[in-house]
């Protein structure tokens, strides 16, 4: 039996920034791409003078201990700065998603009471007008947008640094993360810097990590994942993190990170994969990977070309991986494990174990943690040091996710098996009643829509229907190319295919009446999907859900939605 996790005041966030401080001040941090191919790095020492320096400001602005103070951009080095600089301060960092629009930028930055906003990189600005309320000053980072605030370089060159090594409780509040939600308003989680610091010491022991190991961030900071796995984990063990610049240069930021940790959601996973898939068809690539020495090369290529060939650890999660993804790349002699947390454990719940090629299940919990299944609804059930300290100002929520004794109530159903091995089969709340009065999960189902080389996204549904539907999003490339009719009737007979394997794996209730395709992306900017890429379904009802009878009247099993 493992031994219990104990945290010291030197796995705390602040005591670890002086250690590298103090032991590797030269060795490079923080790599920020500025800009037409310009790249700044910032070395410990450097980092932890600007640190200083901004933590000085904030405590000149004489709020009471433990004030709240928002962060809204882009993943950026100055980004993870400002987290350092308001824990340095004594104050309580507000991450928010730089897509959240106006209403709920406003909501956030009232509810928690934030006294002042840090803002970083965002494609669109025009939110932050009519988002922030008045008398909330705003501190402008390198690369955020031209607007009007105090600017980062200028008050660090007004203030001097905070002497010596300010410390933490570890039971003070370090963080409210706001959950993107794919319902209802955004819940402020609170955590402390004993949880986290538990979660990754939990987290290590079962996914290693040292000075040597490099990240490259570019999922939202504000989410939990790249929080705890990326910011974190790099401060805890001395690593580099490297930055993306932005999605048209994704694939040369990763070649320069050359990452040995890689963490990303399914459907960027799925869309890896499809890129492959358009420099070499499927048939053509699983037939080179079956002979001996073309195969190793093509893998290399493979791996060299994604930016992944000294990743010695890759990860998936935020929503289930299908496990014909994680195989495919396994199978490219990546080593892809699935995790499973959310933002009310500090992301550390469950993982597959490296090396160990685990497919069906979230692996088992990590060391410390304690899961169970509710036995009248299916629901897991969890609890363990990580665990949020409640909903912030919802104490009826909190007491509705948290039992009396301390278990945590996921939302997700699930089973586990006589090895403790954790398999998930869909959300509480997603699942629904067709007319026949048979349950569908619908997650299962679009885990097996999604293996489609051009669907990037979809969706199941079908309450109150006589057999569910599937909504299905192409992939940017698939939807621009099915303006010709020629591609499209090759598209829609290769789905109407896909729709027949799918369906054959399916219990008759299960079974799809037809694929209704649209061409329209879903962004987080159009509320379709939260910020780490998940579908909305409520949003997705309202857009759809009249016109479920039109497309069912066509008898078709593909329809074409348009937008």
């Amino acid at each position: 039996m493992a031994a219990p996790i104990t945290v010291t005041p030197d796995d705390l966030p602040l005591q670890c920034l002086y250690r590298w401080e103090r032991e590797r001040g030269d060795r490079i941090y923080l790599t920020q791409p500025m800009g037409s191919g310009a790249v700044q790095d910032l070395s410990w020492r450097q980092a932890a003078d600007q640190v200083r320096r901004m933590a000085g400001w904030l405590q000149a602005q004489g709020w009471p201990a433990g004030s709240r103070v928002a962060i809204i951009g882009k993943n950026s080095a100055h980004w993870v700065l400002a987290d350092l600089a308001i824990w340095m301060a004594g104050h309580v960092s507000v991450p928010i998603y730089p897509t959240f629009n106006a209403e709920a930028l406003s909501y956030i930055l009232q509810h928690s009471e934030s006294r002042a906003c840090f803002v970083g990189k965002m494609d669109d600005s025009s939110q932050l007008q009519a988002g922030v309320p008045a008398g909330v000053p705003l501190v402008a980072l390198p690369l955020a947008p031209a607007i009007a605030a105090l600017q980062w370089n200028t008050l660090l060159a007004q203030t001097p640094p905070v002497p010596g090594m300010p410390v933490r409780d570890p039971d003070d509040v370090g963080t409210i993360i706001y959950t993107s939600g794919t319902t209802g308003k955004p819940k402020g989680v609170v955590h402390t810097f004993r949880a986290m610091a538990w979660a990754v010491t939990s987290g290590t022991q079962r996914v290693r990590m040292d000075s040597g190991d490099r990240f490259i961030s570019y999922l939202p900071l504000a989410h939990v994942a790249e929080r705890m796995l990326i910011e974190q984990g790099s401060l805890r063990y001395g690593s580099h993190i490297f930055f993306a610049e932005s999605l048209d240069t994704f694939l040369q930021d990763l070649q320069r990170a050359r990452p040995t940790i890689f963490f990303s959601v399914p459907r960027l996973w799925v869309k890896f994969q499809q890129g492959i898939y358009a420099k070499m068809p499927a048939h053509k690539l699983q037939t080179l990977l079956r002979l001996p020495l073309i195969g190793s090369l093509v893998r290399r290529k493979i791996l060299r070309g994604l930016g992944l060939d000294h990743c010695r650890l890759a990860a998936g999660g935020a929503a289930p991986m299908p496990p014909d993804v994680l195989q495919w790349y396994r199978n490219l002699g990546l080593d892809l494990i699935e995790v499973y947390g959310m933002t009310e454990n500090c992301g550390a719940s469950h993982s597959t174990l490296p090396g160990s090629h685990q497919t069906g299940s979230v692996g088992l919990p990590y060391t410390g943690v304690e899961s169970r299944i509710d036995p009248e609804t299916g629901e897991i059930l969890m609890r363990s040091p990580a665990l949020m300290q409640g909903y912030y100002r919802e104490p009826e929520q909190t007491a509705a996710a948290l039992t009396a004794d301390g278990w945590l109530r996921t939302g997700d159903k699930g089973s586990i098996d006589a090895g403790g091995f954790l398999r998930i089969t869909g959300r509480v709340k997603d699942i629904f009643k067709t007319s026949k009065g048979k349950y569908v999960a619908p997650a299962p189902i679009e885990d097996l829509l999604v293996l489609h080389p051009d669907i990037e996204a979809c969706a199941v549904t079908g309450a109150a229907l006589d057999q569910p539907i599937g909504l299905v999003m192409l992939s940017q490339d698939a939807a621009a190319r099915s303006a010709s009719r020629d591609y499209r009737e090759t598209l829609t007979a290769s789905l109407q295919q896909h729709l027949n394997t799918v369906n054959a794996r399916l219990e008759p209730h299960e079974k799809l009446a037809c694929l209704a395709i649209v061409t329209t992306q879903w962004t987080p900017e159009n509320g379709m999907v939260t910020p780490t890429l998940k579908v909305k379904r409520p949003r997705i009802e309202d857009a759809y859900a009249a016109r479920y009878a039109e497309w069912l009247r066509q008898g078709q099993p593909v329809v074409w939605a348009g937008p």
